[in-house]
């Protein structure tokens, strides 16, 4: 399996993904961690991918996602965005409607 089709097995197979620097035990940089507080505020159950394990995954979801940045959130097999935009759908209200639509929030 080349790492294109393992991004997109991922990414159909876990409703919830986030590509990130580090683990969610122990983030690598700020932005992830804070992409990883916001996500267990809203209490949801996503796969994380930690891509300084994988440096060819790293490079080619830049080009597959067309975000050059770290973390990366996807619902759905859709790419939110990074950092910032899960932090303003969080403020809006917007953020854990979409996790529990996608069934990764118990009810």
């Amino acid at each position: 399996m080349n790492v294109i089709e393992r991004i997109k097995d991922q990414l159909e197979n876990n409703a919830v993904v986030l590509y990130m620097k580090g683990t969610p035990d122990f983030p690598q940089c700020g932005f992830s961690g804070q992409a990883v507080q916001v996500l267990g505020l809203c209490q949801a159950h996503y796969l994380s991918v930690n891509i300084f394990e994988d440096p060819e995954l790293r490079d080619a979801l830049k080009q597959y996602s067309n975000w050059p940045t770290y973390p990366q959130l996807y619902i759905n097999n859709e790419l939110i965005g990074g950092c910032d935009i899960i932090i303003d759908l969080y403020k809006k209200g917007e953020l854990i409607p979409m996790l529990s639509a996608a069934g990764a929030i118990a009810a």
